[in-house]
């Protein structure tokens, strides 16, 4: 568990495991949104294959941001297991709790998250 005794690492793991449960749910409900778009013009008229398209690739993106979201949720679960959640993965300096409580997944203090998007 992580040494840091300003931010409640049990709460944080719960809302964690809560956000990657509901993230997993929308997954497999939306499983099928980006299948591959039948373009047979004699079941459905060119503008439908359009809408189609576009609906497909929109879940594409949604689905992929999904599981960027998962993967940074994993990498915070990870983190507090081996103690160094609440901790700039960039600087080691902590990320301040207020950071974390609007986001328990972030991996970085926001000196760091800024300079990163420069």
């Amino acid at each position: 568990m992580s040494k840091r005794k300003d931010i409640d690492i049990p709460a944080m793991k719960a809302r964690l495991l809560e956000m990657k449960a509901e993230l997993e749910t929308l997954t497999h409900e939306h499983e099928h949104d980006a299948d591959v778009v039948e373009l047979d013009q004699t079941t459905q008229g060119r503008l439908s294959r359009m809408d189609a398209l576009q609906g497909q690739a929109m879940a594409q993106e949604v689905a992929r941001r999904r599981e960027a979201e998962l993967r940074r949720i994993e990498a915070a679960l990870k983190r507090i297991e081996v103690g160094d959640y609440g901790y700039c993965n960039s600087c080691g300096e902590e990320i301040q709790p207020k950071r974390l409580d609007f986001d328990p997944s972030v991996p970085n203090c926001i000196d760091c998250a800024r300079d990163g998007e420069a």
